[in-house]
C-alpha cells in the first residue's frame, strides 16, 4: 500500500506507528451554513480510505471533526439571533442527515470544539509554559511562530514568503505578523468560556491539535482534509503540537483536491457553490459519488454541466445489465476473484479510485457479452462487482430500485422541455446562417442561447435544443 505525503511530496509505503493499527483524522466541517458538495467530497475520500485500510485488514480508528465555534460561526449567530451555540448544533443536526442520505459513514470518533474546551485550555497553558506561546493585556494567546524552527515544512514555504503582506491590525498585540491565534478574547455579545485568560474562545488551528491529541495520544498515523488546509491551519498544526510534544504529530498528511464549477473556484462570494442536498434532488448519491471518483482524489475537479447526468447514465447503463443477469441468472454467490485483484492493485496505489473505475466499463462490456452468449458465469461477475465496489458506495442497491430511483428523479412532467418561441426563432436563425455558411452569425447565436441557458446539438437531420441540465 503506498500514499502519497504532502509532507515529502512523494509516494511512500504505508507502515503504521503500531503494527497492524491505524490513527486517522480528517479535518471536518466548520458548521456555519449547509453542506455543500466539496464538503461531502472530502467526506467521502476520507471514508473510502479508512474502509480500504480495513480492508487490507488494519484496525482503523478514524476521528473527525466539527469545527463549532468560529468566526464565520458568531457572524451567523449576530445575523440570525440564534445564539452561536444553539445555531452550531443546528447545523450539525442538518448536515449529518445530508450525509446520510449521500451514504457516508461516520467516523469511530466524532468530535467536537466545544466538547473539547478544557483541553485547549490545557494545551494552550502548556504552550505558554513550554515558551512557545504568549498571553496579551487584552487577554489573547499568540503562538510564538520563530519559536518552531520547523515552520514551513509542510508548505514549503518561508516565513516570509508566508506572510508577504501581512500586517498587525488595530487591537492585535503579536510580537510578530506571522504569529497566529490560539485563544481569542470575548468581544460583547460573543460566546465565551472562562480562561486563564480571561473570557474568550479558542482559535481555530489549535481546537484539531487539542482534539486529536485527546483521541489519540501524541501521534496519529493519517492526518487529512482539503488542500486549501496545508497553510495554515495544517502548518500551525504542526508548529504547535510538534512545539508541545517534540515528536512527529502524523506521518502522512493527505490533501484532497478542491471543486471548480465551470473552471471558477466554488465559493460563497461567487454564487457558484453546489449544495449537497439540491445535487440529491436531482441524482442519486450513487450517481454523484461515481461523478466524483473518477478522478484521483488529490485533482482538482472542475463541475460542467454534463458530469453528472453522464454519471448517472453510465450507472443506469450498469445497473441495466445487472438487473438482466441477475434476472436470468439470480445472484453470484462464489464470485470472481481476478475483479478483486484489480480493484486492490488499483486502490493500493494511493488510493486511485480513477483508475478501479476506469475499468468498471470493460467488465460491464465482458459481462453482458457473457450474457448474450448464454454463460451464466456473468452471475459471479455480477457478484464480485457488487461485493468489490461497494467499498467506494456504488452498486448497493437491488436494480430494479436504483432505476425506480432514477425515474423518479426525472423532471415530473414535460413543462421542463418546453421551448418559448423566442428560443425556438433564434435556434431556426441560427440553423439558417449556419446551411448559408455564415459561421459567425451561427456562433454568435450559438453564444446567445448558451447565455440564455439553453444547449444546441446538431446532426445531419437538423438541430436539437434543449435547457442546460
Amino acid at each position: 500500500m503506498r500514499i502519497y505525503n504532502t509532507l515529502t511530496r512523494r509516494k511512500e509505503e504505508f507502515v503504521p506507528l503500531e503494527e497492524g493499527k491505524v490513527k486517522m483524522y480528517a479535518c471536518g466541517i466548520t458548521v456555519s451554513g449547509e453542506a455543500h458538495i466539496g464538503h461531502g467530497y472530502q467526506a467521502l475520500i476520507y471514508d473510502i480510505m479508512r474502509k480500504y485500510l480495513q480492508k487490507l485488514g488494519y484496525d482503523v480508528t478514524y476521528a473527525r471533526n466539527y469545527t463549532d465555534v468560529d468566526d464565520k460561526i458568531i457572524a451567523k449567530s449576530h445575523e440570525t439571533g440564534i445564539p452561536a451555540d444553539k445555531y452550531a448544533a443546528m447545523m450539525i443536526e442538518e448536515i449529518d442527515r445530508v450525509m446520510r442520505e449521500f451514504d457516508v459513514d461516520d467516523p469511530t470518533i466524532w468530535l467536537k470544539a466545544t466538547e473539547n474546551i478544557g483541553n485547549i485550555i490545557d494545551f494552550v497553558q502548556a504552550l505558554i509554559d513550554k515558551g512557545h506561546a504568549y498571553p496579551t493585556e487584552c487577554g489573547d494567546v499568540y503562538f510564538d511562530v520563530h519559536s518552531f524552527p520547523d515552520y514551513g515544512m509542510l508548505s514549503r514555504r518561508t516565513i516570509e514568503e508566508m506572510m508577504a503582506g501581512v500586517r498587525i491590525e488595530v487591537g492585535e498585540e503579536k510580537r510578530d505578523p506571522a504569529d497566529f491565534a490560539l485563544w481569542k478574547a470575548a468581544k460583547p455579545g460573543e460566546i465565551y468560556w472562562e480562561s486563564p485568560w480571561g473570557k474568550g474562545r479558542p482559535g481555530w488551528h489549535i481546537e484539531c491539535s487539542a482534539m486529536n491529541r485527546a483521541a489519540f495520544g501524541d501521534q496519529i498515523d493519517i492526518h487529512g482534509g482539503g488542500r486549501d488546509l496545508i497553510f495554515p491551519h495544517h502548518e500551525n498544526e504542526i508548529a504547535q503540537s510538534e512545539s508541545l510534544t517534540g515528536k512527529q504529530f502524523a506521518k502522512y498528511w493527505t490533501h484532497n483536491g478542491l471543486i471548480k464549477v465551470n473552471g471558477q473556484k466554488m465559493s460563497k462570494s461567487l454564487g457558484n457553490s453546489l449544495l449537497l442536498e439540491d445535487l440529491l434532488k436531482q441524482y442519486t448519491n450513487e450517481a454523484v459519488k461515481f461523478a466524483l471518483l473518477q478522478y484521483s482524489y488529490r485533482q482538482d475537479i472542475n463541475i460542467t454541466d454534463n458530469l453528472f447526468p453522464d454519471a448517472e447514465k453510465h450507472l443506469t447503463s450498469f445497473y441495466t445489465t445487472l438487473d438482466a443477469v441477475e434476472k436470468k441468472y439470480g445472484y453470484g454467490s462464489v464470485g470472481n476473484k481476478a475483479i478483486d485483484d484489480a480493484f486492490n492493485d488499483a486502490m493500493s496505489d494511493d488510493f486511485n479510485t480513477a483508475l478501479a473505475l476506469s475499468r468498471l466499463f470493460g467488465l460491464f462490456k465482458t459481462m453482458q457479452q457473457k450474457l448474450d452468449a448464454g454463460d451464466p458465469s456473468c452471475a459471479e461477475d455480477a457478484c464480485q462487482i457488487r461485493r468489490t465496489y461497494s467499498l467506494l458506495g456504488l452498486f448497493k442497491k437491488k436494480s430494479s430500485d436504483y432505476l425506480a430511483e432514477v425515474a423518479a428523479k426525472s423532471p415530473k412532467s414535460a413543462e421542463a422541455d418546453v421551448i418559448p418561441d423566442d428560443i425556438k426563432a433564434l435556434a431556426d436563425q441560427r440553423w439558417a446562417a449556419k446551411k448559408e455558411r455564415n459561421w459567425a452569425v451561427a456562433d454568435q447565436l450559438r453564444a446567445d442561447l448558451d447565455a440564455k441557458g439553453y444547449v444546441i446539438k446538431d446532426s445531419k437531420e437538423g438541430y436539437t435544443i434543449s435547457r442546460k441540465s
